[in-house]
């Protein structure tokens, strides 16, 4: 069912790589290469299949985690480019960008907590009949 607790999660983390691919267009990691917008771009697709395989439990949680190792590479990716930037700490020049996927993270964690709630309950009423 589409209305359910770990859709909201997962809407969430797609809306932060969303605004990570908004806010991210000035960064320039390697070159010419746009590994910042690639990497949204497929997270986006990537919890849109896994909020419409609601039916496919262990396949959302797959999506999620698949999601989650995506997001974690970003971090790593934005982390190694603040280190680069020139200049001291000054707030223009530093982003906000690496917020984004932490906070896309923990909304697919606590997702995946709701969704092996669901699969919990789903084999205890099977269990019953």
């Amino acid at each position: 069912m589409l209305q359910r607790i770990q859709t909201i999660w997962t809407l969430l983390a797609v809306l932060a790589a969303v605004f990570l691919y908004i806010t991210g267009q000035d960064v320039a990691v390697f070159g010419n290469i746009p590994i910042l917008n690639i990497g949204c771009i497929v997270l986006v697709i990537i919890g849109a299949l896994s909020i419409f395989s609601f039916k496919n439990r262990k396949r959302q949680i797959l999506l999620n985690t698949i999601s989650i190792i995506i997001n974690a590479l970003l971090i790593g990716v934005l982390a190694y480019w603040l280190l680069n930037l020139s200049g001291g700490i000054q707030f223009p020049e530093k982003g906000i960008e690496p917020i984004f996927p932490c906070i896309a993270v923990i909304c697919l964690l606590i997702a995946n907590i709701f969704i092996r709630k669901d699969e919990r309950l789903v084999k205890s009423v099977d269990r019953l009949r």
